[in-house]
């Protein structure tokens, strides 16, 4: 036994070029991937970041800066209240309680090493050297101490429920694709926001779904969403992956009710200080819900901005009635991946369905930004081994869709840099994608064969993604090059747009489909995993 074990290793050593890397487990592998992750994280932390030098207002690195400035000098009461102290019309709280508490924490860490950094009015637009580099280690620190410890339980409990499938190569290749996300490196490290912790939040409760611990997963869905309200994108795919599991089980009431006490239980904690009056907790919710802002802002590859292009909504309707439009659309587009869950909950449709739903909110819902397609990138990331095409396809269009965004903040170098990165990592000899020919890989040969040939063919056609691919590249250049006209000064930003909306909207198709055929195929692993 020994003997055919050393010979495994040996034949690891010369065949595998991930060999050093994995030889030691996953851990190990872990600990390699995560230290070059931070140095990429802590390079990218050079560069310029939202609204620098740019008065009045700046960009979302003041706004963190100035969450941290009223949370540490203002009483809990009067964070999401407009008051001599507190000009909510100047980056007011637009987060839930959460993201107040962490903006107290780091506003501590600031005021120790930095005092002017978060005094109470005199650090508008505080832009000093020794504040910029503390606020860089916030989310530094934000990203080893939640998101890093997230992702490694994720990946055990998903290598455990693939029961050793494929070679450890392949778990050390999946936890650089979630670490190395170019888009979430961009935005928290680039632009500046804390995105890695709503979203480490998420994938921690993903994984403890995974493993039976529902209770652990609901308090942890719950910190997530009372950290960023967009953490909703998900709460589809939870409740009815949860309620599917309790409807099979043999006291579904009883299951439900204790789900239902520790969700209110963790929202009464976090919401405490704001429950003592109905008037303050409005308050709040006035704050996280801002429809006066209108449908969209920007240009952002969903369906009401790219269609407003034809149809202007913001002039036909009033904003009562596009919230009724944006809510039907949403809830509709939620509703199959919804129901495919609740009648066969398995691990995999699950993973299936935070895909689909953060989709649905993305292209359909009420206030989307460019930075929210996030949000469906995670679970993309996480099913990696399972989607590696759509992984490398969405990606690019999803970091394309931001480019206007990053190009305003000057981080056209980083956004080629870490491009670059994702690629080299990607196509890495001896990983998933590397032992891949062309464009046959395992997971497009087994959808097309169960019977999504119409969907996969168009989505992955060598021309098509050679078109596209190629439209994106010169749109790239005329972008960074050349003006547009003067009668249409967003024409590339709208071009953009309706490229990335086109694909976004093909792989919801193509996911939807994707998740319902699951429900023909159930593992026999899921099958013993039903609660009898």
């Amino acid at each position: 036994m020994k003997k055919v074990v050393k010979d495994k290793l040996n034949d690891g050593e010369h065949g595998d070029p991930w060999w050093w890397l994995v030889q030691k487990g996953i851990k190990s592998s872990f600990i390699c991937v995560s230290i070059f992750a931070l140095l990429v994280r802590v390079a990218v932390g050079l560069h310029p970041y939202s609204g620098a030098n740019n008065r009045p207002k700046f960009g979302d690195y003041e706004a963190q800066r100035h969450w941290m400035e009223i949370t540490l000098n203002l009483p809990a009461k009067d964070w999401y209240r407009n008051s001599s102290v507190n000009d909510l019309s100047y980056w007011g709280l637009d987060y839930p309680p959460l993201t107040a508490y962490q903006s107290y924490i780091h506003g501590v860490f600031l005021k120790t090493f930095d005092p002017d950094s978060v005094g109470l009015f005199t650090s508008r637009g505080y832009e000093s050297y020794l504040g910029k580099l503390l606020m860089r280690w916030t989310v530094l620190s934000s990203d080893v101490l939640i998101f890093f410890p997230a992702v490694l339980y994720f990946v055990l409990v998903y290598r455990s429920m693939r029961l050793g499938l494929g070679q450890n190569s392949d778990a050390a290749w999946h936890i650089a694709m979630i670490l190395l996300n170019p888009c979430l490196i961009l935005i928290d490290h680039g632009h500046f926001q804390y995105n890695c912790i709503s979203l480490g939040l998420t994938i921690a409760a993903i994984a403890a779904a995974l493993s039976q611990k529902d209770l652990v997963a609901s308090v942890l869905y719950c910190l997530a969403l009372n950290h960023k309200q967009m953490s909703a994108y998900f709460a589809p795919a939870f409740f009815s992956y949860l309620l599917g599991k309790c409807l099979k089980n043999k006291n579904p009431v009883l299951e439900v009710a204790k789900l239902g006490l520790i969700v209110v239980g963790t929202f009464a904690v976090v919401w405490w200080p704001y429950l003592h009056s109905k008037e303050a907790a409005l308050a709040v919710l006035s704050r996280l819900a801002p429809f006066e802002r209108g449908i969209y802002e920007d240009y952002v590859a969903n369906f009401w901005c790219t269609s407003s292009v034809l149809v202007k909504w913001k002039k036909l309707y009033t904003t009562q009635s596009l919230r009724t439009f944006s809510l039907a659309a949403t809830l509709l587009t939620c509703l199959p991946s919804m129901v495919q869950q609740v009648l066969a909950p398995s691990s995999k449709g699950f993973l299936y369905a935070l895909l689909n739903s953060s989709f649905s909110f993305y292209l359909f819902s009420f206030q989307v930004h460019e930075k929210s397609v996030l949000l469906p990138l995670l679970p993309l990331t996480l099913l990696a081994l399972e989607e590696r095409q759509s992984l490398l396809w969405l990606t690019h269009f999803a970091m394309f869709s931001m480019f206007p965004l990053l190009h305003r903040d000057k981080l056209v170098l980083a956004y080629i840099a870490l491009y670059a990165l994702f690629i080299l990592v990607y196509f890495a000899p001896g990983g998933p994608s590397g032992r891949c020919n062309g464009s046959k890989t395992r997971d497009h040969r087994q959808t097309t064969k169960r019977g999504m040939g119409f969907l996969s063919s168009i989505a992955f056609h060598p021309l098509v993604m050679g078109f596209l691919g190629l439209c994106s590249l010169i749109l790239h250049v005329i972008y960074l090059t050349m003006r547009p006209p003067n009668k249409y000064p967003f024409l590339f930003e709208a071009v953009i747009m309706l490229i990335c909306f086109s694909q976004f909207v093909l792989f919801t198709l193509y996911f939807n489909s994707k998740q319902w055929m699951l429900s023909k195929h159930l593992t026999s692993k899921d099958k013993q995993k039903k609660i009898i």
